[in-house]
């Protein structure tokens, strides 16, 4: 997990993250050519940075 975490990211925080991604996913339905969009929307939320790890991303979104 330690790709997982940044200065300002924790691995705890990646996991919140996820699993509101995850959830979000679900209840709006949201199609899978559309995720990496919404993990992007998510960590830039969380994070109020629009520096986006791509591991973390790609971590995020994975099945």
């Amino acid at each position: 997990m330690a790709a997982m975490q940044s200065a300002s990211i924790s691995a705890f925080d990646c996991d919140v993250i996820r699993e509101a991604f995850r959830k979000s996913v679900v209840e709006e339905n949201i199609p899978t050519d559309r995720w990496r969009d919404h993990a992007a929307t998510l960590i830039r939320t969380f994070t109020g940075s629009d520096d986006i790890d791509p591991d973390m991303l790609a971590w995020i979104v994975q099945k």
